[in-house]
């Protein structure tokens, strides 16, 4: 436990942020294959993805939900989305609290620089 008016804790900060977004995509894969199980009798979801980024997979997958509704296939797609933006917000998350908490801008660069690595191979491949 921190006393108050202590900084927050950077690890604690990044295994909360790892806890969440893994939890989350266990539960929305979970889901999507029990769902899938219950209104098709198989937990097999057959179903391939067209070659693409990231930022593409997510979108099309928020846009299915928009035209089709809220499936199996779409809840698993999500727990894929959050899966694979859990690093990403964990480097965010440690950028802001070395800038605004920490007032390191060395850490701070370096993290960025991270940052911009993983959001050109999400976002821009």
């Amino acid at each position: 436990m921190q006393a108050s008016g202590a900084k927050p804790d950077l690890e604690t900060l990044v295994s909360y942020v790892l806890l969440a977004g893994v939890a989350a995509s266990m539960v929305l894969v979970l889901g999507g294959l029990v769902w899938h199980d219950l209104s098709s009798g198989t937990l097999r979801l057959a179903y391939t993805i067209r070659p693409m980024n990231f930022f593409a997979f997510a979108m099309e997958s928020f846009q299915d939900a928009f035209r089709h509704g809220y499936r199996p296939r779409l809840m698993v797609s999500l727990g894929m989305v959050v899966l694979m933006l859990t690093p990403y917000v964990r480097v965010l998350a440690s950028m802001i609290y070395f800038a605004a908490i920490e007032k390191n801008l060395k850490y701070t660069v370096f993290t960025l620089v991270v940052l911009g690595a993983l959001s050109y191979s999400l976002f821009l491949r």
